[in-house]
């Protein structure tokens, strides 16, 4: 009896509840618009009758039509519902920028268009042979060619002058290993700048960029360049010194195609550095093998007692280490475009490895070729060492010499372009100079403003100490006090530095952001993205 009480109250409760269903079924079906608000009420219910159709299937035979009719309703209003669930879940997703099927489409198509478009930062297009290259081109100028004998001077003797060009590639290939580490752990562009930066801060830094962009880089572009004319013009004016002139000319000839090359693309600079590199080892190859063939024909005299009147003096030791050390400057180069180079912690170390002993061998084997076919004093008077090598040792072929010596200036004159003009655009990224440096070449990724700012700077710094000398040399005639205009010209920086950079005051970017604006408009370039 209990069992019929109870199964009459479950058939009543299920009655009411499809009678409730079949309401509310009506007022979706006739208001559509608040379907969203209803939608829980009806999942709701629908699963508590869900939760009693096993009973309710027992008695299906007691209320067959009246039955038949209120499931046909329910399955109506549960399959509204899961429509409704469905619909619902797809809007959210819609909203909450979920994935959908309108999302997939513009995700598949808007995938190849972000591949196809670069970002407008300096790009890793520089691999481990353009790094190579980069350290032995600019490592390599004419120093070797035209005057290897400061270190002869100096020390006296064939076997000191050896020792000291084998231990200065000792000490840059230490140091150059010790910027590796640096640069594998600040993996930003600027070399030494950064550095100090980093550990030292803003002030250094600031006074290191000051000196090196307005002195230092343009002044040993521009002495590069010179020689570049000097030996291009030589053959031009034999028996007498070609005007200063022309020499003059052909060095702003030579600065600006450099500089042209740089601005159009970073990849046509690389294969410009790579070739002129491998014409200056081609030619030290030359000098080394003929080097060797003169030594197999018994010419050893300046090489049988090397140490003989070699000089003790301290001082002349320093001066010969550090005459050596000249002709190896640029082991750093490298660290200046670490942003640029292809996997750095692995391209960076391995190319100063490379790079810096191969330098270190060619000039060491050089320097015996030299003395297998001249003795230390004719090496001192020459006033071109290889260009006498040639003469004496590849007539009627001398003519080569003088050629692959204007190949090797011009590709150290092309990599401390491609270095410096990164130096210059890190520091008006760190807000050191104006921005206008900072920015890079829309169409070409080249930082442009910042190559041609290097370019008229040897002109500007001209003038600066012309007019310099022309009004302090009636008031100071002592030569001591060379080295305090030094320091007073570098600390001069400061004044500059305080309002520009440390204060920023506001009236400095309302002058300076039209002129941005104009140049950017020139020059159609971009201030970079970030890309960390």
């Amino acid at each position: 009896m209990c069992l019929c009480v109870q199964t009459f109250d479950w058939c009543c409760t299920s009655h009411h509840i499809k009678r409730d269903l079949r309401q509310q079924h009506s007022m979706v079906a006739t208001h559509e618009n608040t379907a969203w608000q209803q939608h829980t009420m009806v999942t709701a219910q629908h699963g508590n009758c869900t939760t009693h159709s096993t009973n309710i299937i027992g008695h299906r035979q007691q209320h067959k039509g009246q039955e038949g009719r209120d499931n046909n309703t329910s399955r109506k209003a549960a399959t509204t519902g899961d429509m409704d669930e469905d619909s619902m879940r797809k809007r959210k997703d819609m909203f909450n920028g979920g994935p959908g099927p309108t999302s997939n489409m513009s995700a598949s198509h808007s995938k190849p268009a972000e591949e196809d478009v670069k970002a407008t930062v300096l790009q890793k297009e520089v691999g481990l042979l353009s790094g190579i290259c980069l350290i032995v081109g600019t490592m390599i100028g004419s120093g070797i060619f035209v005057s290897p004998k400061a270190v002869l001077l100096e020390t006296g003797a064939v076997g000191p002058c050896l020792c000291v060009w084998a231990a200065c590639g000792v000490l840059a290939t230490l140091g150059a290993l010790c910027y590796a580490e640096l640069g594998t752990m600040i993996t930003k562009s600027g070399g030494e700048y950064v550095y100090l930066m980093e550990a030292y801060g803003s002030v250094m830094a600031y006074l290191y960029s000051w000196s090196t962009i307005m002195v230092l880089q343009p002044s040993a572009f521009a002495i590069i360049a010179l020689s570049f004319a000097e030996y291009t013009s030589t053959p031009f004016y034999a028996g007498c010194t070609p005007p200063i002139v022309v020499t003059k000319c052909l060095a702003v000839v030579c600065i600006f195609l450099i500089v042209s090359v740089n601005c159009l693309s970073v990849k046509l600079a690389n294969y410009v550095q790579n070739f002129f590199t491998a014409a200056k080892l081609l030619i030290i190859l030359v000098i080394i093998v003929s080097g060797i063939v003169l030594l197999a024909q018994g010419n050893t005299e300046n090489l049988s007692n090397p140490f003989e009147g070699a000089s003790t003096s301290f001082g002349s030791i320093g001066l010969a280490f550090y005459n050596g050390l000249w002709a190896y400057d640029g082991w750093n180069q490298l660290n200046f475009i670490t942003e640029e180079l292809k996997n750095p912690n692995r391209n960076l170390p391995l190319a100063i490895i490379i790079g810096i002993p191969l330098v270190t061998v060619c000039y060491v084997l050089v320097n015996i070729a030299y003395f297998s076919a001249m003795t230390p004093t004719e090496l001192l008077q020459s006033p071109a060492v290889a260009v006498t090598f040639g003469d004496r040792v590849l007539y009627p072929l001398s003519w080569v010499v003088p050629l692959f010596v204007i190949f090797s200036t011009f590709g150290a004159a092309n990599g401390s372009c491609f270095t410096a003009g990164r130096l210059t655009y890190v520091a008006g990224r760190e807000g050191h100079m104006v921005k206008i440096l900072s920015y890079i070449s829309l169409k070409r990724l080249t930082p442009s403003p910042a190559l041609i700012f290097n370019c008229p700077m040897p002109i500007a710094v001209l003038v600066v100490i012309v007019s310099c000398y022309l009004v302090l040399a009636p008031i100071i005639d002592k030569p001591e006090l060379e080295y305090l205009y030094c320091t007073i010209f570098i600390l001069s920086g400061l004044l500059l530095y305080f309002p520009f950079v440390h204060r920023k005051f506001s009236w400095t970017r309302r002058v300076m952001r039209p002129i941005t604006t104009y140049l950017q408009l020139l020059m159609e370039v971009v201030p970079p993205d970030n890309n960390e």
